[in-house]
């Protein structure tokens, strides 16, 4: 004799049901103007001693999107080893040395980008990338930009698909070096 269930079906109403988990699988690439930033930060703070801070505000930029590529670019040789380092073991990232502005380099590595990540975030609020996020968007890249308010050309922030404002919490300041007196022998 065929046996049946004594319980009736479940019905979810929509507030039995919680919002179903939505997964981002999203490439993001992050290229920095580093002497931008830090001269808004640098501006913003009246301290040369302040930096970004990495660990707040990489995870703030990303989202819980993939981290495909973080570059630093920076003007000028002497780059810190500890900056180089940090970036390295904690993003797999990597810091460029350029030659003057960091303009053109950011500009080649995000057309070398483009057709491999889904978001490039530019950090910097430099005009002169106007043009860039034109043209990424064109190339059907997601494009977001991550800057000071106050040191962001206006035009920068409409043209990009997501404009991120880098606020205190995405900073600290050093102790200032102190500086070291040799003692001399008379």
């Amino acid at each position: 004799m065929p046996t049946t269930r004594d319980t009736a079906p479940t019905i979810l109403t929509m507030s039995d049901n919680p919002q179903p988990e939505v997964r981002i699988n999203q490439s993001v690439a992050i290229l920095i103007d580093g002497n931008n930033i830090e001269r808004s930060i640098h501006d913003e703070t009246n301290d040369p001693n302040t930096m970004i801070n990495f660990d707040t505000l990489i995870p703030r930029l990303l989202d819980n999107r993939g981290l495909n590529r973080l570059v630093y670019f920076r003007e000028g040789k002497k780059i810190s080893e500890k900056l180089k380092e940090r970036l390295h073991t904690h993003y797999h990232g990597s810091v460029r040395p350029c030659h003057k502005s960091a303009d053109i380099p950011l500009t080649i590595k995000a057309t070398q980008l483009a057709s491999k990540v889904d978001t490039i975030i530019i950090m910097s609020g430099d005009s002169d990338f106007i043009e860039l996020v034109s043209h990424l968007k064109r190339e059907g890249v997601r494009v977001e930009i991550a800057a000071v308010k106050r040191t962001t050309h206006h035009l920068l922030i409409e043209e990009a698909d997501y404009y991120h404002e880098i606020i205190a919490d995405d900073w600290f300041s050093l102790p200032p070096k102190k500086s070291s007196k040799k003692s001399r022998k008379q």
